[in-house]
């Protein structure tokens, strides 16, 4: 799994800084942050809005667009998806209560 991942942020780094009208990575950064995170949104929606039909098919590509757009979130944010799997791995075998929990509160 993780070398999907990797691929893929490597694909996505690489059409950052391409042509906008050949590329929808740059095309996307070229509108900024919060253009991103929008596109994000409405693939969470969409994601959401596909398990609650229970069609799998439908599911996994909603899902994929979803992992997509988040990995344009990160790169755009200088968040590589290593540091995503290290927290993974981190809060792996810690109860999600706990883990909440023990975060520090704003």
């Amino acid at each position: 799994m993780t070398a999907t991942l990797d691929r893929l942020e490597s694909t996505i780094a690489a059409r950052r800084g391409a042509d906008p009208d050949s590329s929808y990575v740059a095309r996307l950064n070229a509108k900024g942050m919060a253009k991103i995170a929008q596109k994000l949104g409405e693939e969470a929606v969409e994601t959401v809005i596909a398990a609650m039909r229970g069609d799998a098919a439908e599911l996994t590509g909603e899902a994929a667009d979803l992992l997509f757009h988040l990995m344009v979130l990160l790169g755009a944010s200088g968040v590589p998806i290593a540091d995503v799997m290290a927290e993974l791995d981190r809060r792996e075998g810690v109860s999600g209560i706990a883990e909440k929990a023990a975060r520090p509160r704003d």
